[in-house]
């Protein structure tokens, strides 16, 4: 009897278990559904309204429309949850002052050429072009694979901005001049607008070099304050007017491989999103890049079957004067690493990765002849 007692305890006492086990997992995995589903509302309750000062006006294509592209397509992907309102160059903040307002929470974001900023953050410059640097598919490779991106939110993070690459385009090119130039010494005291480090070295090489926006420019060039200007692409250069006055376009762009600009970000409300958000601009800004380096290079090749029509000649640089503007960024280079930390970093790592790249570029493409 005391033995069929204690096998129906038993009994009851299994069932009790699996019941409570039952129980618990049940409130368990309300638990965990009910936090999921809170976690949705709120990251669905997110709403991301930002004023961006862009730094190129937005009518230039490739150069100054992707931001745009990408504030129209990650309002369509969220449903509005996410908008951008886009501002012309100047309208919130000087067209140089958009990263210091962005420290200093002026305003939350940018679309900005990191170049700008090398006054304050001499590599800064690394990030939006070198002179004899990487094509622009190499720098994308270099900040998505390499160490670019965890660089340059290492660089902007101590000044309280997150960089994120929202656009990158092909060469620059070498200028318009209004005179031809054919060695080294054409540059002693000519008056140039010329940005980045390339402007560095042509100071070396004795010009008169001075930064101005791109809204400045032809201003500067009609009136003869400047002799010659850079600026960008031929597409964009023929909307800046530059072929009305300086006839002469020379290439390739040796001071300008790649340009990179950045949408920037205070880091304070960076570090606030949550990651979906994060996620999805980062996703906006990775696919705005790749249309901005398609729609840069699909524009230039009509334009410059237009030249002559303008009485504009595109001239190439010789050997011999870009082995001089060579040597000439060597020693610009080194300057600025020997007084810069930051900059010897990010260059070395630019380089290391050219050096291991170069081995896949020179034997995996076809030579320019038979194209």
């Amino acid at each position: 009897m005391s033995c069929c007692i204690r096998f129906t305890r038993s009994i009851h006492a299994k069932r009790l278990t699996q019941f409570a086990t039952k129980a618990v997992g049940s409130i368990t995995l309300g638990v965990m559904l009910a936090s999921a589903t809170s976690t949705a509302a709120l990251a669905a309750d997110e709403k991301i309204r930002w004023k961006v000062q862009a730094v190129f006006g937005t009518h230039l294509p490739a150069l100054g429309d992707p931001v745009t592209l990408v504030a129209e397509q990650i309002e369509k992907a969220t449903d509005g949850d996410i908008r951008f309102k886009i501002y012309e160059p100047g309208k919130l903040v000087p067209p140089f002052g958009i990263t210091e307002a962005i420290k200093n929470k002026q305003i939350d974001a940018g679309y900005t050429w990191l170049g700008y900023d090398q006054g304050k953050i001499p590599s800064a410059a690394l990030f939006a072009a070198v002179p004899f640097g990487m094509e622009p598919w190499e720098y994308a490779t270099w900040w998505y694979e390499g160490e670019g991106q965890a660089l340059a939110e290492e660089l902007y993070g101590k000044h309280g901005v997150h960089p994120v690459l929202c656009s990158v385009i092909g060469p620059e090119t070498a200028g318009w001049f209004t005179k031809e130039m054919n060695d080294v010494t054409d540059f002693k005291g000519l008056k140039i607008r010329f940005a980045g480090i390339g402007g560095k070295v042509l100071q070396k090489a004795g010009a008169s070099v001075t930064v101005l926006p791109g809204g400045e420019i032809f201003p500067a060039l009609e009136k003869g304050a400047i002799d010659a200007t850079e600026f960008s692409m031929p597409a964009i250069d023929q909307l800046m007017g530059f072929d009305k006055i300086a006839k002469n376009n020379y290439f390739p762009g040796w001071h300008q491989t790649f340009t990179a600009s950045h949408l920037v970000v205070n880091k304070d409300v960076w570090n606030g999103l949550s990651d979906s958000t994060k996620a999805t601009i980062d996703m906006a800004c990775t696919a705005g890049t790749f249309r901005a380096l398609t729609r840069g290079e699909s524009l230039q090749g009509k334009v410059m079957a237009g030249f002559e029509e303008k009485g504009v000649t595109a001239r190439t640089l010789n050997d011999e004067l870009l082995q001089d503007l060579k040597g000439l960024t060597d020693e610009v280079m080194l300057e600025i690493s020997e007084n810069d930390a930051d900059f010897k970093r990010i260059y070395a790592s630019q380089q290391d990765f050219m050096k291991e790249y170069k081995a896949w570029k020179t034997k995996a493409y076809l030579p320019r002849h038979f194209n």
